[in-house]
């Protein structure tokens, strides 16, 4: 199947180019048209494949919910699994920011407010422009890319003070070593290990996330 991305980065089709602009400005105008009256928002990330008796599944649920009941707008990508628990405690402001996939992803039935796209780039600027923090649970590489994107944007000042949780201590535990291995050979600066937090205690998430927040507001 020729994706949308495969489409738009293909050289042979340079003459269609000027319209697929149009088509990505319709995309971006139909966000800020729709979210741009959101109260503050935590996107919540982490594995469409997570079953509702997981462990995630019913803490990303309870994160979601005391977000909410504190105000926050909670967004996600609109999926099932984490995605469907953050969406389900997230109140009445509880976006879904889905995506067109070969195998098409079904909106989760607690999505209250529901985006359909057809670009990644266009979905993960939304993410970041409409978030004032991230929550991270156990996934897989769509998950590893919201990550990356948000640790690489804290890492160049692109961003401020940009709260990221990693909830799951024996997951991401290895992923930290990882970046260890990047720190010992100088591919990142010590001070880039300060850019999150990982925990196994909601209440450690949430404070983190509002105290960042509170920081940066100063």
């Amino acid at each position: 199947m020729y994706s949308l991305e495969q489409e738009f980065l293909d050289n042979k089709n340079k003459e269609k180019d000027t319209w697929r602009l149009f088509r990505i400005l319709a995309e971006f105008t139909e966000v800020f048209d729709h979210l741009s009256t959101l109260p503050p928002a935590v996107s919540i990330f982490g594995s469409a494949r997570t079953k509702t008796d997981d462990k995630y599944y019913e803490i990303a649920y309870e994160i979601a919910k005391q977000l909410s009941d504190d105000g926050y707008a909670i967004i996600t990508g609109g999926g099932g699994g984490i995605m469907e628990a953050a969406n389900k405690g997230g109140g009445k402001f509880s976006v879904g920011l889905n995506i067109q996939l070969p195998n098409e992803q079904i909106t989760n039935p607690f999505v209250k407010i529901s985006l359909h796209f057809k670009y990644f780039f266009i979905r993960k600027v939304s993410f970041m422009k409409y978030s004032v923090g991230f929550i991270v649970m156990p996934g897989g590489f769509g998950t590893l890319d919201e990550l990356s994107e948000a640790l690489c944007l804290v890492q160049t000042k692109t961003i401020g003070n940009f709260p990221i949780v990693l909830f799951g201590t024996k997951f991401f535990k290895p992923l930290e070593e990882f970046f260890k291995k990047m720190l010992e050979h100088h591919y990142i600066e010590k001070e880039d290990m300060n850019n999150y937090l990982i925990t196994d205690s909601i209440p450690e998430a949430l404070e983190y996330i509002k105290r960042c927040r509170f920081d940066a507001q100063m």
